[in-house]
C-alpha cells in the first residue's frame, strides 16, 4: 500500500500542466486530541492520494494542521471525507484568495510533537480557555478603538511585504520569542487595553490567546481564520479594508495580494519592491526580497559567494552543500550580513 509519494516534484509539475484542470488551494486547522496520531496520518495519506490532494500536512496529539492543493473538480469528494471524520465535520476550510495549480508539489503529512512549534509546556495552561473570535467587521472596529493594541503574531519575514493598519509587528524569527516580548512590552495594560491578535489563518493565535488569558490579561481577542478569511469577508461584504500590502503563505505563491499597496523594499538594492525568492544556490535556499533587475543582475542569489556556486558545475555544488559551505545551516529566512538593505 502506498503511503508515501513516488513521483518528483518536476514530474508532478508536468502532469498538472497536461492535465490542465484547475485546483483549489486551501488551508484549515483543528485542536484535537489524537490517541493515534500515526495511523490518522496514515488513514489520511491513503484517501487524499486516491483524490490527488496534494500539501504540507502536520499531525501530533493535539490536532491537524494543514496547507493543501486539491482538485477543483474533486472538491466535494474532498469535504464529504472530512465530514465523516467527527472532529473535522464542517471545519472552516480558508480558500485561497489567489489561486495557483502549482501552489503544492507533493502529498507530505507528517507526524510532529506539534502543529505549531509554540516552544509552550502546555500542561502548565488551559489551551482551551481562548480569546474571543471575532469577524471581519468586527475587527475594524476593535482595531479603531483608542483602547486596543493590535498584534501581529506573525515572524519578521511575514509582517514585512504586509501588515494591518497601526499593528505591532514584533522583529522575531520564530512565534515562541514573540510571547515575551509582547507579554512584557504589554505588562502594565493586562486589564485595560483590549489585545487583539492576528496571523495568517488563525491558528498561531489560538494558542497564544489561551497563553495570554493564562497570563493575566483580560480582553484578548483574535480575528479569526486569520488575514485569509478577512480578506474574503472584506471582499464579500465590500468592508473597509484596514490591510496594507500582502500576506505571505507558506506555499509556492508565497504571496496573496490583498491590497495594492507595496509597503518593503529589495533586500539588494533598496528599491520598493515585495517579491520574496528563495536563493537560487541549492546550498542557501535563503529566503529574501529581490526585485526583477537584482535577480537578473545576480542570477537570483543573495550574494557574490551564491553567485559564484551556481555557475559551478553540478558536481561541484553538490560536494559544496555536503561539506562546510552548507549555507542553509547558517542562514535564517531573510537574515544575512550579505543582504545590504534588510
Amino acid at each position: 500500500m502506498q503511503l508515501y509519494n513516488k513521483l518528483s516534484s518536476k514530474e508532478r509539475e508536468e502532469l498538472i500542466e497536461q492535465a490542465g484542470e484547475e485546483r483549489f488551494t486551501l488551508s484549515f486547522y483543528k485542536y484535537h486530541h489524537l490517541e493515534n496520531p500515526k495511523e490518522f496520518r496514515d488513514h489520511l495519506f491513503i484517501n487524499w492520494n486516491a483524490l490527488d490532494v496534494l500539501g504540507r500536512i502536520n499531525i501530533a496529539k493535539e490536532g491537524i494542521n494543514a496547507q493543501l492543493s486539491v482538485p477543483a473538480k474533486k472538491f466535494d469528494q474532498f469535504k464529504h471525507f472530512l465530514d465523516g471524520i467527527d472532529f473535522l465535520k464542517d471545519v472552516r476550510l480558508n480558500i485561497a484568495i489567489q489561486h495557483y495549480d502549482k501552489s503544492f508539489l507533493k502529498l507530505k503529512i507528517k507526524v510532529r510533537p506539534k502543529i505549531v512549534t509554540d516552544g509552550l509546556n502546555d500542561s502548565t495552561f488551559d489551551v482551551t480557555n481562548k480569546g474571543i473570535h471575532v469577524d471581519a467587521k468586527k475587527f475594524n472596529e476593535l482595531i479603531e478603538d483608542p483602547n486596543t493594541v493590535l498584534v501581529d503574531m506573525r515572524n519578521h519575514y511575514e509582517s514585512e511585504i504586509g501588515h494591518f493598519k497601526n499593528a505591532v509587528t514584533p522583529d522575531v524569527d520564530t512565534f515562541r520569542q514573540s510571547l515575551d516580548i509582547i507579554e512584557e512590552d504589554l505588562k502594565d495594560h493586562k486589564e485595560d487595553k483590549n489585545l487583539v491578535m492576528y496571523c495568517t489563518g488563525g491558528i498561531r493565535c489560538e494558542k497564544a490567546s489561551a497563553y495570554y488569558k493564562h497570563k493575566g490579561f483580560k480582553k484578548v481577542y483574535q480575528l479569526e481564520g486569520g488575514i485569509i478569511e478577512y480578506a474574503r469577508q472584506v471582499k464579500d461584504n465590500s468592508l473597509d479594508n484596514k490591510f496594507f500590502g500582502k500576506n505571505f503563505v507558506f506555499d509556492d505563491r508565497r504571496s496573496e495580494k490583498i491590497s495594492e499597496d507595496v509597503i518593503s523594499k529589495c533586500h539588494q538594492c533598496g528599491k520598493t519592491c515585495d517579491i520574496h525568492v528563495n536563493c537560487a544556490n541549492d546550498g542557501c535556499h535563503l529566503l529574501f526580497i529581490q526585485c526583477e533587475e537584482c535577480a537578473k543582475k545576480r542570477d537570483g542569489c543573495c550574494s557574490d559567494v551564491c553567485q559564484d556556486i551556481v555557475h559551478l558545475p553540478y558536481e561541484e555544488q553538490k560536494k559544496l552543500r555536503s561539506g562546510r559551505l552548507a549555507w542553509s545551516k547558517e542562514f535564517k529566512k531573510g537574515r544575512s550580513p550579505v543582504l545590504k538593505f534588510k
